[in-house]
């Protein structure tokens, strides 16, 4: 079996992937609760694959509601090295209309109800989130997406709302004046996450809106997003079907530019005779790479 696991973070329906073997999905506990579901495991010519709904199966969880932090765990436990994750999002442009997809590569966090890091009181742990996406995943993706007739840009910004509501028109106004370029409720704080876990991560952005700013459209319309949502999960599935079978054509974890993987490597800033021992064993799959654990 290979080293590299390739974890999907994503809606119901987007587990459908032709190809797999050895399917079953699985419980997993973790310190901060339970993920959002089980965790589908299956195989694809000697790969790891591992599939996580966001928001569980039937879309049962809000976007505050979702366990950031036991979703993120369960995947390290299952020794997930790479994270794509889909999010369906806002466009802030008139050329990013419904059905583009965008490779992010830059967070702005406004969420504001959700726990955000792995390390609290006991153990304190700083990483650099400069580039928040990884750029050797990114251009794996790119190369994917080049061989469908999706309409896609590699980088954007994203801006991350709490919800559930949609944004008012003067909040759209806002966030088109900082630059961003679409807006979502789920990619923070996993992206966060998934840094200080050390795990490669990406995110593509799957447009089914303009958001409430566009004089033509007017208030988001909950039945035009779900039938382009729809539309996006087909091309989806496509995709994963093509990055899964491109795996091994693809570059390896050492073609990262950003360090993902070595997030913590001089990031922890609490000595070795001050941190909890309880806080490090809970966090084992995590910190089992830069600490030695008694």
């Amino acid at each position: 079996m290979n080293s590299r696991t390739i974890g999907i973070i994503g809606g119901s329906g987007l587990y459908a992937v032709e190809g797999l073997k050895n399917i079953y999905w699985k419980s997993v506990t973790t310190p901060f609760g339970n993920p959002s579901d089980k965790i589908l495991h299956s195989e694809f010519e000697g790969y790891k694959i591992v599939f996580l709904p966001r928001h569980g199966r039937g879309h049962t969880l809000m976007p505050s509601d979702i366990n950031y932090r036991a979703n993120i765990y369960a995947l390290k436990a299952c020794e997930v090295t790479d994270i794509i994750s889909f999010s369906a999002c806002g466009s802030f442009r008139e050329k990013l209309s419904p059905g583009t997809f965008v490779l992010i590569d830059q967070f702005i966090d406004r969420t504001f109800k959700r726990d955000k890091t792995f390390f609290d009181k006991g153990l304190v742990a700083h990483v650099s989130l400069a580039n928040p996406t990884c750029n050797r995943l990114m251009n794996e993706i790119a190369k994917c997406l080049d061989k469908t007739d999706i309409n896609y840009i590699t980088g954007g910004t994203y801006l991350a709302m709490e919800g559930p509501q949609f944004s008012t028109l003067a909040e759209s106004n806002l966030y088109r004046s900082w630059n961003c370029d679409v807006i979502g409720m789920t990619n923070m704080p996993e992206a966060k996450l998934a840094r200080e876990a050390e795990m490669c991560y990406a995110t593509i952005g799957m447009i089914t809106d303009y958001d409430s700013w566009h004089p033509e459209h007017g208030s988001v319309n909950v039945e035009k997003i779900i039938e382009t949502m729809n539309e996006n999960t087909f091309k989806a599935q496509g995709l994963i079907e093509i990055i899964i079978s491109s795996l091994n054509e693809q570059s390896t974890i050492k073609d990262c530019n950003f360090g993902c993987q070595k997030a913590l490597e001089n990031s922890i800033i609490t000595s070795n005779e001050h941190y909890d021992k309880e806080v490090v064993k809970n966090l084992n799959p995590i910190l089992k790479r830069v600490m030695k654990l008694d």
